[in-house]
């Protein structure tokens, strides 16, 4: 009654979304445990900061959004970049990230609570806090130190994901034209046992497929995917997870995390994406050849706005969200399927009616309409996560 109540007063000052929603998906939003895989709200804190315990007009995730849409569980992306990787700054730059979101914690005791296990989500989450467990996206905090799993596992960090958007010292990229590794590195296989001695779930999201193989394989718990569509949509986008893989994350009992990003459930958008990480490495190439020869090098803003100029942002709806779940139910049953929605991560290009967090009973909605079981649709909303986090925890013990 609390939480319906806490609900109803956020409706008010919400975004309308949620409130067109059916009433029985309305309902079943917020009886249901929401578990979202990966909300990129630290990188914008550290860069200006959101009082996101209120209603933050400029961000897809607060509080009050989170309570009308149902959230209960939000993965906090710290993310870093490849360029942070190679300066040496990624180790501090994810550790200022924690502080943001511990500092918006202390900030607001009543309405947030960090998460570092799943045992304890039922406690914490009482008077209606949003628990805020993290996420490290790219594993290039570590630098080459094993210890610092360690050192990250004791300020929260509860998945990590090998590799982003280049190749690292642990893992290959999806996006990275030429592989450095064809599978994972020698480092990166010392971290994945030490993520499973310690109870971090390893994440194969952004993975090239040779690395995404071997961490599977390698890992003595279930892995997940914290943000992959399917590649079955998109056949030459590899950041997307293949249907081999997705069958293997779900025969070593793993999840895979649908998001709601344009350019990942979108072939057209796909398509653009991955053309541009190609030219941007023809880019880099041309003015790594200039600076060789003392010439003057190319303008990567004025690459940036003839690339956006050319192309405009794509759309993309929530049917093609459902579509998706709709594959990796049929590939890998419903126990196997989950939502890592990219909120604040993708610069608003997400599919219609998932604009916010406030937009969760949408989805449902969908998935109803679809025919979908409410205890099934309760095991895509969150509870498929909460099992394998318990597992990968349990595998530590």
């Amino acid at each position: 009654m609390l939480r319906t109540m806490l609900a109803l007063a956020c409706l008010l000052g919400s975004p309308a979304f949620a409130a067109q929603a059916p009433e029985a998906a309305q309902r079943l939003a917020q009886e249901a445990v929401i578990v979202d895989t990966h909300i990129d709200a630290p990188g914008i804190l550290t860069e200006k900061w959101a009082d996101l315990g209120n209603q933050a007009k400029d961000r897809e995730f607060d509080y009050f959004k989170a309570r009308a849409g149902g959230l209960d569980v939000a993965f906090m992306s710290i993310y870093t970049s490849p360029k942070q990787d190679e300066d040496g700054s990624a180790w501090q730059v994810a550790n200022a990230m924690i502080d943001g979101v511990e500092a918006l914690v202390q900030r607001h005791p009543d309405k947030f609570a960090i998460l570092t296990s799943p045992g304890d989500a039922d406690l914490l989450a009482q008077g209606g806090r949003v628990l805020l467990p993290l996420g490290m996206e790219n594993g290039a905090p570590l630098g080459d130190k094993l210890e610092n799993v360690k050192f990250f596992f004791d300020r929260g960090v509860r998945y990590i994901t090998l590799a982003h958007s280049a190749n690292n010292r642990m893992a290959d990229s999806s996006y990275a034209l030429e592989k450095k590794w064809n599978g994972l590195s020698p480092f990166g296989r010392e971290a994945v046992r030490e993520m499973n001695r310690l109870g971090i779930m390893v994440d194969v999201s952004h993975l090239g497929d040779a690395s995404a193989k071997e961490a599977i394989a390698l890992s003595r718990v279930p892995v997940i995917a914290s943000h992959s569509a399917f590649r079955h949509f998109t056949p030459d986008f590899e950041r997307n997870i293949s249907d081999e893989i997705a069958k293997a994350v779900a025969a070593k009992g793993g999840v895979v995390q649908v998001p709601f990003g344009t350019a990942f459930i979108d072939p057209a958008s796909a398509a653009t994406t991955q053309a541009r990480f190609r030219a941007v490495a023809d880019f880099d190439r041309r003015n790594a050849a200039l600076k060789a020869q003392g010439k003057p090098e190319e303008s990567r803003e004025a690459f940036d706005k003839a690339w956006e100029a050319a192309h405009p942002p794509g759309t993309s709806t929530l049917d093609q969200v459902l579509d998706q779940i709709d594959h990796g139910v049929k590939l890998m049953g419903v126990d196997h399927v989950g939502i890592g929605s990219d909120f604040d991560g993708v610069g608003g290009e997400l599919a219609s009616e998932l604009k916010t967090v406030a937009d969760y009973p949408h989805l449902v909605a969908g998935l109803q309409a679809r025919g979908y079981q409410d205890a099934d649709i309760r095991k895509i909303l969150g509870g498929n996560l909460l099992r394998v986090w318990a597992e990968v925890e349990a595998g530590a013990k």
